[in-house]
């Protein structure tokens, strides 16, 4: 039997503890797991709402290679960061051009990892979602990976609630894997705002109404 790195190790047991403590602590259900490949390059799009949102997605997805692009003002929690750094994440500064996580982000995905993505860029807060940013579709339209949506919601409220000593509900759903069509070579930046609002529908379309926020009204 092949024995684990102490970083495989470490990530398993990431994995094992956030995994029981979702469990535990919440009243977690999760629908579509099985539209997850089990391996190739992937990327995983779901909207964002709280801080849970990523360890959450962690601990259900059943890949060893899965991780995630995370912003870098994050890097200013010490714990958090150390996480993160663990489980191979790719830090992005949200609001302007990275070329460096966009080339990581790349080269994970030709490499046959699962790449985990917030198209909104920021967590809503308005709970609600938002606009998705171009770069998501750039990334899935470019490397011709299957795009899975993840739709998320009950973790806006789940730290206040387990303050107060209650366990709260927290729904997934994932969605069927699709792919993009190449981009053309002309009225590219409204092509990629189009993929990527079409990226959004499908996380809107496994949402409650009241959540679908800007793309309400193209779910029927």
């Amino acid at each position: 039997m092949k024995q684990k790195s102490s970083s495989s190790l470490l990530r398993y047991w990431l994995h094992r503890i956030f995994r029981a403590l979702f469990r535990v602590f919440t009243r977690l259900h999760v629908e579509g797991l099985e539209n997850v490949p089990p391996t190739g390059g992937c990327l995983l799009i779901s909207n964002h709402m709280s801080i849970l949102d990523a360890p959450l997605i962690f601990s259900i997805l059943d890949r060893d290679d899965a991780t995630a692009l995370v912003a870098r003002k994050h890097q200013r929690n010490p714990l958090y960061r150390w996480l993160v750094n663990r489980v191979n994440g790719i830090w992005i500064q949200r609001g302007e051009p990275d070329l460096t996580a966009l080339r990581a982000a790349q080269k994970y995905l030709k490499n046959g990892g699962l790449l985990g993505i917030a198209p909104e860029g920021t967590r809503s807060r308005e709970r609600r979602l938002m606009r998705g940013k171009p770069g998501a579709a750039y990334l899935a339209s470019r490397e011709g990976v299957p795009i899975v949506p993840l739709a998320l919601w009950g973790t806006e409220q789940a730290c206040a609630q387990l303050l107060h000593l209650r366990r709260p509900e927290i729904h997934v759903r994932i969605g069927e894997p699709f792919t993009l069509p190449p981009l053309p070579r002309l009225d590219r930046d409204a092509e990629l705002q189009r993929c990527v609002d079409a990226m959004m529908s499908c996380i809107a379309a496994m949402l409650p109404p009241e959540y679908r926020g800007v793309y309400r009204d193209v779910v029927d």
